[in-house]
């Protein structure tokens, strides 16, 4: 008996060490296919990794900071959004702490307020004096929080599909408790997360977009494997893990916000309660305007680019006929949008994890 167990923990342990050497391998290729694209800049002990674009001698718009979600980088919004915008605002998109090429620096970062204030120092260092807040996903919790955090910093607030206030059952999916785990999650960001990944990633990123389309190429012009890496695995997962208890406390202070603000949500979002968040913040935050466009799913910046351009425009205060009508675009992309019937619509529960209320009896 003793030799079986013996022979079976030896066996576990080479399965494991196989499995940290195909982790670590596939790391060095991920990175490899994956450079920086950027500059980087040691701020308050955290080296950021950052893109900013001057802007020209007369713009139309103030600086504009783009924010990524959970599991992302800074090419999420760059990819999309900067041709619309160049030339006429300066722009600065930023890996968060502990995704794509930035470093975690102090646990302060793993909050959505540290990294708020870690943004804005960066963007004290770069000379950006006030700027509009455009966060996706998890990076509307950084969103709000920069408007909470450093209000100097904000002349107004886009949110994309954001995650900003606490949901009933305080779930996430299966991975992130796992990964985040202080004893476990170190093994399983090592050895499982990687090559697991990899697999599941096409199906994930289908998930993420349903219904609608995703880019074929999203995966290499967007750099997006770079969160399969383990230690950007497991920040992602402790990001995730602790966003409940950071909206439940950031939440009731939405009311201070007194800035112009624009939510954009679809009705068909696959990751985040869009009746939470985004009705939410048009909830709490005084004047938010909302632009609710059916069959939009969780990716906005790539589905309707033209809707959140002319969003950024309206919180500027711009003329309508500088960067298109708000709601007048926002119909337009729902006529385009309500045939699509893209990705394993109804396969993507461990992307949004039933909310208790869902559950039959």
């Amino acid at each position: 008996m003793f030799n079986l167990a013996a022979a079976a923990l030896a066996f576990v342990m080479s399965f494991a060490f196989l499995l940290a050497g195909i982790s670590l391998a596939g790391a060095f290729l991920v990175e490899r296919r994956n450079p920086p694209v950027g500059t980087f800049m040691e701020v308050e002990g955290t080296r950021m990794h950052y893109v900013h674009v001057p802007g020209p001698d007369r713009p139309q718009l103030p600086p504009v900071v783009f924010i990524h979600g959970a599991s992302g980088n800074l090419k999420d919004q760059m990819v999309p959004l900067k041709p619309f915008l160049e030339g006429k605002a300066e722009m600065l998109f930023v890996d968060r702490p502990g995704h794509g090429w930035s470093e975690r620096g102090g646990q302060a970062n793993a909050t959505p307020a540290g990294q708020a204030r870690t943004i804005a120092a960066l963007m004290d260092r770069l000379g950006l004096a006030r700027a509009i807040i455009v966060g996706h996903s998890f990076g509307g919790a950084v969103t709000a929080a920069l408007a909470l955090e450093r209000p100097d910093k904000v002349s107004g607030l886009a949110f994309l599909s954001a995650a900003s206030h606490p949901w009933p059952g305080k779930k996430t999916s299966w991975y992130y408790p796992i990964a985040a785990h202080p004893l476990f999650g170190r093994l399983f960001s090592h050895t499982v997360a990687l090559p697991a990944g990899l697999l599941r990633m096409p199906a994930a990123i289908g998930c993420v977009f349903s219904p609608n389309a995703a880019p074929a190429d999203y995966i290499r012009s967007g750099s997006i494997d770079l969160v399969l890496r383990p230690a950007n695995f497991r920040y992602n997962a402790q990001d995730v893990e602790g966003l409940y208890d950071h909206v439940s406390k950031a939440a009731p202070r939405y009311g201070e916000i007194a800035v112009p603000t624009v939510v954009i949500s679809g009705d068909s979002d696959t990751v985040v309660y869009e009746e939470i968040h985004s009705l939410g913040l048009k909830r709490d935050i005084p004047g938010a305007e909302l632009v609710w466009i059916r069959n939009l799913g969780h990716k906005p910046d790539y589905a309707v680019p033209e809707v959140v351009v002319a969003a950024i425009g309206r919180v500027a205060g711009a003329p309508a006929d500088a960067f298109g009508d708000m709601e007048a675009l926002a119909k337009a992309a729902e006529n385009r949008l309500s045939a699509d019937n893209h990705g394993p619509y109804e396969a993507c529960r461990d992307e949004k994890p039933v909310m208790p209320s869902e559950v039959s009896g």
